[in-house]
């Protein structure tokens, strides 16, 4: 259900179309109408609705300056008028779609859907936001659980610069110039780490992606965020490459 506001100096006009519109009370509810532009302002600035039904011929504001005091504007704008001459400003003020008065049904059903498409894009377009900013949160603030020496470490995988294999041990580099050492494997640390976030550069070097300010190509190497160089393996140069 789309929630539609109405602005009309005239209120037979909002009448007409109000009564027309109720051909769709199953799609759109009108939720309030102003015959003063002014109060409409007010409400819009604490109030979004899915659509604005606007006249342009008003006597203290015309709906042109109407849309230029808007100060946020989320939802489609539908021009009403008795008048075709319009039709090109409307365009350029990115208006939606444009009736003229009095409404006809054919037209504003096709003005419906019109609307209908029109919040479809933007509800799609604000979950992609909201899922790339979880999705960003998520890889970029993950803990890892590190069970080492009887106890449990907790680190913050972005705060990891790269890791360094010794044997049967690994050392985590961090980014604020620390250092952890953990009795575990290269490898074992690898399954722990975000494979979206770092990469195995070398037998002996894992990398977080993130931290890396140079790669020379022709030598084979990379320059992390804190400036220490990290060799990369020829074997591993094209996966590596790709991540990138």
């Amino acid at each position: 259900m789309f929630r539609a506001v109405i602005v009309d100096d005239e209120p037979k006009a909002i009448q007409g179309l109000s009564w027309e519109l109720t051909n769709f009370s199953d799609e759109i509810e009108i939720t309030n109408t102003f015959t003063n532009p002014e109060d409409a302002l007010v409400f819009l600035e604490n109030h979004s609705p899915d659509c604005l039904f606007l006249d342009i011929q008003m006597p203290t504001m015309d709906g042109f300056q109407f849309l230029s005091k808007l100060k946020n504007r989320d939802f489609a704008v539908v021009i009403t008028t008795a008048y075709d001459e319009y039709a090109i400003k409307a365009l350029k003020h990115e208006a939606l779609d444009y009736l003229l008065k009095p409404v006809d049904s054919d037209d504003l059903k096709d003005t419906i859907k019109k609307i209908k498409k029109f919040n479809s894009r933007v509800v799609n377009s604000e979950k992609l936001e909201q899922l790339l900013l979880n999705f960003n949160k998520t890889i970029q603030r993950k803990k890892i659980t590190i069970n080492t020496d009887g106890k449990l470490i907790f680190v913050e995988s972005d705060s990891i610069v790269y890791v360094e294999s010794e044997g049967n041990y690994s050392t985590l580099f961090l980014d604020d110039n620390s250092k952890m050492v953990l009795t575990k494997k290269l490898k074992e640390v690898n399954q722990l780490l975000p494979n979206s976030m770092f990469f195995r550069i070398h037998n002996s070097y894992i990398v977080n992606l993130n931290k890396i300010k140079e790669f020379y190509k022709s030598e084979g190497y990379v320059i992390m965020s804190s400036n220490h160089k990290i060799p990369v393996a020829r074997q591993r140069k094209s996966g590596f490459l790709e991540k990138l």
